[in-house]
């Protein structure tokens, strides 16, 4: 018999029994067999994983056997495919005795599923988690889940890997939960394996993934031939007369549904996808039990599909012959999905905010990838259309879910490891370890060093152990208690760890330190690190009163520069030039205003690639500083002299600016026409002179386009020169701080320096411009002094 009589052969057995033909994985498998190839050979062949065609072609033998009406498999497939060739009577009466059965169970699957249909919706088609005020269809809010075939904790990786990565010397906020390896649908890993451990960090959507499962099943739209079982196994487990797995299956479907007899024939011709559900749920005293309940399934019972969801690190016992798979986090697609889900039926622009202020706020961001504190921020921004501006309060209600709140919603009562580690404790745990971390910069520690942490902390606890061997002891079941029921820290790679989130990691790190002065003290001496930001941010949120935190903060800022005579005359002119303005407006604004400007005329090789001043510009936006607008304000609201005054102070050097932006950029064609806009306000007389001579010397762009080209790349740089002595003699605007006064040439140093200052003093508006509390007196004190030399600051004091 050659390989196509083989085929055709089988397609028709399996047509007649299945109503299909052969799945593309079934025919490699097929022709791979005739080959005589192991399944090694046909898995690299194919590009499949080795396992996953030994599981395929266990399930595939199974189906052949049953449409040939004998039990075949690899190496004795051919005999049988013979005899259908052939058949004697005998062979023709057992396979008609074969098929009839065959359409019997297919009959009664249709029946059951169409019984069992209502109990499968109600059970599995809704969700209500946290504060949802009404449950919400699992249709209508699912997203995909992905899956990694390699469990993250079992990866051997030194933490030098890490660290190289994630360290504190370059630092750019990163997700600390990436993986590089392949995701693969969920539905897809169902497909594959027939029997699947599913593992998690809690929240992260595993419990509704089974319930999926059951709703797509139940509905026609995934493995129609089998019968969907949902089971808790919690209540399973704590079910009256402990009764066994399948007594308790049969038990969960009354009589006038299905009866025990059609429930034990569709087990026993494994056409059920059981899914159990919670196995991290189960009370320690019942572990046993349920373990072997699961792991020894009667034979006869045993080719069932069975999915199985559990807590990563709950997961202590070892199932032989299921295949784990791990859930993973969130990406970016997943989560609009899940926005876009969520808010569709209130308002879908109400989605696209909430995605447009997630990409705003990174920290907020990192937790959207786990599922349950995704949907706490949809729940968060459905009142206010933003996230809170007090991030503290946020995360404490995040961190609040996982240690209590999640479980407690449920009904479930975890076994507690430490017997006085209370809610409170575990907090202050969290923030001893999470202290001690940041300050050294490691966002990855190794098991030994996290189990002493605790040990460290538990040790002080009444009735707490003495020995140092049974604290360490103590330290890892705590460990695995925190990891496993809150979530909170994870096994990163085998025996390393971190917190979930980069942003729990800060948040803890902030509960230790802001309860102490000292420790404020020591805080504000990182006030020009990166990756303290978030930290001060949260400081500030946490604090009852933060009068005197940013006062520190101010002082420490101000002593940046303190020491550096240019750095200080620079700080000064500024000063200067916002005191000579008279308006009904902040100084601090002027002050903001001008500084702005001064960076956008420096010239490109110093200021203006060199330093970020962007926080200006946002400084000015909170204080309502937009040109277009305050004019109007003036106009209407305060004097024609005020008005005047703003105009030919403010409006008119944000001319001189945008003419020198033109000009520096070779933007030649639009210099008379910016010139023109300027003489339209009061200029002195010799201020109006120098500008038109400035102007005489241009060419006629419009009339002689070439030579106009020509003569900018011989005159330019000198005219733009000419017109920043005009700017510095008429405006005191414009300067080149680095090459027009030698008293004034700032040095790498002193460049990196003000770099510094400026960021810090932008975390300082930020803090300022938060929710945290501060008096109006300090509120108006920090305002009045930003940016002021030390010398005009020292004054004031001695005035006061």
């Amino acid at each position: 018999m050659d390989e196509q009589e083989a085929l055709e052969i089988v397609n028709e057995a399996i047509f007649q029994k299945e109503k299909r033909k052969l799945k593309d994985i079934e025919e490699l498998i097929f022709k791979g067999s005739l080959q005589k190839h192991t399944y090694g050979k046909i898995a690299d062949n194919s590009g499949y994983d080795e396992q996953h065609i030994k599981n395929e072609g266990a399930s595939f033998w199974k189906i052949l056997s049953k449409v040939l009406g004998e039990k075949v498999g690899k190496n004795n497939f051919l005999g049988a495919l013979e005899r259908r060739q052939s058949p004697d009577t005998t062979q023709t009466q057992d396979f008609h005795k074969s098929n009839n059965l065959e359409e019997k169970i297919n009959d009664l699957v249709a029946k059951v599923r169409l019984n069992i249909r209502e109990i499968i919706l109600d059970n599995c088609g809704t969700m209500k988690v946290l504060d949802m005020t009404q449950p919400i269809g699992l249709n209508d809010i699912y997203t995909n889940v992905n899956i990694l075939k390699k469990i993250t904790s079992r990866i051997g990786k030194d933490i030098s890997q890490f660290e190289k990565k994630y360290n504190a010397e370059n630092f750019e906020r990163f997700e600390i939960g990436e993986v590089s390896q392949e995701r693969i649908p969920g539905i897809e890993i169902v497909k594959r394996y027939s029997k699947l451990m599913v593992l998690g960090k809690p929240g992260a959507g595993k419990s509704t993934f089974l319930k999926y499962l059951g709703i797509q099943c139940i509905d026609g739209d995934l493995l129609t031939h089998l019968v969907p079982i949902f089971i808790t196994l919690r209540q399973f487990a704590e079910a009256e007369n402990q009764p066994t797995l399948l007594e308790y299956i049969t038990q969960i479907f009354s009589d006038d549904t299905v009866s025990a007899l059609e429930i034990d024939s569709i087990l026993k011709n494994s056409r059920a996808l059981i899914l159990l559900d919670g196995l991290d749920e189960v009370r320690e005293a019942d572990n046993n039990r349920v373990f072997k309940q699961i792991n020894n399934i009667p034979t006869q019972y045993s080719h069932n599909q069975f999915v199985i969801s559990c807590r990563i690190a709950a997961r202590e016992n070892d199932f032989n012959k299921f295949t784990d798979v791990e859930v993973a986090d969130f990406d970016d697609e997943q989560i609009n999905n899940f926005a876009n889900n969520w808010f569709k039926s209130k308002n879908p622009e109400i989605a696209k905010k909430f995605i447009s202020k997630l990409e705003e706020n990174p920290p907020v961001k990192e937790l959207a990838t786990n599922p349950l504190l995704l949907t706490l921020l949809c729940l968060e921004f459905e009142d206010y259309l933003d996230f809170p501006t007090n991030r503290s309060e946020l995360y404490e209600r995040g961190v609040g879910i996982l240690l209590s709140k999640w479980d407690a919603k449920r009904g479930i009562e975890r076994d507690q490891v430490y017997k006085r580690l209370s809610l409170r404790r575990k907090e202050d745990l969290l923030s001893q370890v999470a202290v001690k971390t940041f300050e050294r910069g490691d966002y990855f520690f190794k098991k030994r060093e996290l189990k002493e942490n605790i040990a460290d902390y538990i040790k002080n606890l009444p009735d707490a152990k003495t020995d140092p061997e049974a604290l360490l002891i103590d330290g890892e079941a705590v460990l695995k208690s925190i990891e496993a029921q809150h979530g909170l820290f994870v096994e990163r790679a085998r025996e390393i760890y971190s917190f979930s989130h980069l942003t729990f990691h800060e948040y803890f790190t902030a509960r230790g330190i802001y309860t102490s002065l000292d420790d404020l003290k020591k805080l504000v001496n990182h006030i020009s690190e990166t990756r303290w930001r978030e930290v001060f941010l949260l400081v500030a949120g946490m604090l009852q009163n933060a009068d005197e935190f940013l006062l520190l903060m101010k002082e420490k800022i101000d002593n940046l520069l303190a020491s550096d005579e240019i750095l200080q005359s620079f700080l000064n002119w500024g000063h200067q030039k916002a005191s000579s303005i008279k308006l009904p407006l902040k100084a601090i604004d002027i002050r903001t205003f001008y500084l702005e400007l001064e960076k956008d005329s420096a010239s490109d090789d110093t200021m203006r690639a060199r330093i970020d001043l962007n926080f200006f510009h946002h400084f000015l936006e909170f204080r309502y500083l937009e040109l277009d607008d305050l004019a109007e304000d003036l106009l209407n609201n305060y004097s024609p002299a005020d008005y005047h005054t703003f105009n030919n102070y403010i409006v008119l050097d944000k001319k001189f600016q945008s003419l020198f932006t033109h000009a520096y950029y070779g933007d030649y064609h639009v210099l008379s026409k910016d010139i023109e806009s300027i003489f339209n306000f009061d200029l002195e007389p010799n201020f109006e002179y120098s500008l038109q001579h400035l102007k005489n010397k241009l060419p006629n762009y419009q009339q002689d386009e070439p030579n106009m080209k020509e003569w900018w790349k011989i005159n330019g740089y000198n005219w733009i020169q000419e017109l920043r002595a005009i700017m510095m003699a008429y405006r005191n605007i414009g300067h080149d701080w680095q090459l027009t006064q030698e008293e004034m040439q700032f040095n790498e140093e002193q460049i990196e320096l003000l770099q510094k200052y400026y960021d810090a003093n932008g975390l300082l508006i930020e803090c300022l411009m938060s929710d945290c509390f501060v008096t109006l007196e300090v509120r108006d004190k920090i305002e009045d002094e930003l940016f002021l030399p030390i010398a005009e600051i020292e004054k004031r004091k001695e005035q006061k």
